[in-house]
Parts: C-alpha cells; structure tokens; sequence
C-alpha cells in the first residue's frame, strides 16, 4: 500500500500482525532453545559430578579393602605369636 502522504509504502495491519507473530515466533524458539542448551548442560554436569563421586567411593572402598588385607597377615602372626 502506497502512502500518499509521504510517497512510500505503508504496511496494512495484517502486515503488521504477521510480522508481530513472526518476530514473536523467533523470539519464543531463541529463548526455547537456549534454555533447552542450560538444561542440558546442568544435565550433563550433574551426570559428570555423580559418576565422578561414584569412582572415587569405588576407589575408597578398594583402597579400603586392601588396607584390611594387609592388616590380616599381621593379626593372625600377633596371635600365633
């Protein structure tokens, strides 16, 4: 639509509402996705810290394990003796 006024062209409401709902559209799928990108993020952080945590209680319990074996040899001498 031409502006006589001015000499330019104007946009018609329906214009204008679609490129309301576009940009809206746009803006709802940005935040969507970035927000969907942190709570992956959290996600795969939070898997990390709990494997890591598990690993290091496996650990302790063999190093645990094994300190108690070598502690055995020494009890049974302790009553042989």
């Amino acid at each position: 639509m031409t502006d006589e006024r001015t000499g330019g062209d104007r946009l018609s409401k329906a214009e204008i509402a679609k490129d309301v709902v576009q940009t809206s559209v746009e803006i709802a799928a940005t935040t969507v996705g970035r927000v969907a990108s942190i709570v992956t993020g959290a996600v795969r952080d939070v898997a990390s810290a709990v494997g890591d945590g598990a690993t290091e209680a496996f650990e302790l319990r063999d190093a645990a394990r094994r300190a108690t074996a070598e502690l055995e040899p020494v009890r049974e001498d302790e009553r042989g003796a």
